[in-house]
């Protein structure tokens, strides 16, 4: 397959570009870094002013690219979480526009962040309200371009992420951290739900999305198994070894953190209804199954 991507240099496009490297796929990644060096000649690094007559038929576009969420929430630091989701994305429809020969689908990303926080609720792909906190708004934003593609009679798939679990990259190296310091713990009451996948099911349950031809809309990219903090973090200490008896008062993280405090001191219980109804097998449908795998790959 001849594969586009924007957002391949980041932590889930790069895992994305290693397996279709290993599946014989090429990939056109869209960046608007200077890369003159590929270190495979299965890739090929792009921006958006390329003539689109210049390339191969393309079979798939996956757009990922977004300013990080992590760092103080500042108006412009919003306005860029915002500007360049849409900005990415429209740009990219227009290219695809442009293709004498329409990609067969459309995969965009999006957040669980789209269902608000929750303590109470489990939501499903068959929620169609967003939350009402700034992520729902983003997100639901960013879905609303992305689905315009399905005007082009392109199957479009909206890759809803939960917490993507790996040991060198995403949010657990710094999630981990507090308890190889022996200082873990809850946060606050730790009520709060996590919605969690690990790295390797969610590159999987991409190319399920790719190869699945009745697969469409909302995906949540998440195992079928959320936990609340206090569970996950009996389970990384009991992982490590390390003890959890500490506590992070939510105060504390919402003065230090600001409005991106609501990663990690708010939630949501997010099911992945559509990948089981499609049959998807989640290699590590258990939190403690992915940790051991992920400490036991790196030592």
């Amino acid at each position: 397959m001849n594969i586009l991507m924007t957002g391949g240099t980041g932590f889930i496009g790069s895992n994305l570009v290693q397996q279709f490297i290993a599946n014989g796929d090429h990939v056109y990644i869209m960046t608007r870094r200077r890369m003159t060096i590929s270190h495979s000649k299965q890739v090929t690094y792009l921006n958006f002013n390329h003539p689109v007559e210049q390339l191969q038929p393309i079979d798939v576009v996956i757009n990922l690219a977004g300013e990080s969420l992590f760092g103080y929430w500042t108006k412009a630091k919003k306005q860029r979480i915002l500007l360049s989701r849409l900005t990415v994305t429209e740009k990219l429809l227009e290219l695809i526009k442009q293709l004498p020969v329409k990609p067969k689908v459309f995969i965009s990303a999006s957040a669980v962040g789209f269902y608000g926080t929750n303590s109470n609720t489990i939501f499903t792909e068959r929620t169609t309200t967003p939350g009402n906190d700034f992520l729902a708004f983003v997100t639901s934003e960013w879905e609303k371009i992305a689905k315009r593609a399905e005007n082009l009679n392109i199957r479009t798939v909206l890759t809803r992420f939960g917490i993507v679990l790996d040991k060198h990259a995403g949010s657990f190296p710094l999630m981990s951290l507090p308890f190889k310091l022996f200082v873990g713990g809850k946060i606050g009451k730790g009520h709060q739900w996590l919605s969690w996948i690990h790295i390797d099911d969610c590159i999987r349950l991409i190319q399920f999305a790719i190869r699945t031809d009745h697969m469409s809309g909302p995906l949540n990219v998440t195992a079928p198994n959320p936990l609340r903090n206090r569970d996950v973090t009996k389970i990384i200490g009991s992982t490590l070894q390390r003890p959890t008896f500490f506590t992070v008062p939510e105060k504390i993280v919402t003065c230090t953190l600001g409005e991106m405090s609501l990663l990690v001191t708010r939630g949501q219980y997010v099911y992945p209804k559509k990948a089981i109804e499609h049959k998807f097998t989640f290699h590590y449908p258990y939190l403690s199954l992915a940790l051991q795998q992920i400490f036991a790959k790196y030592k």
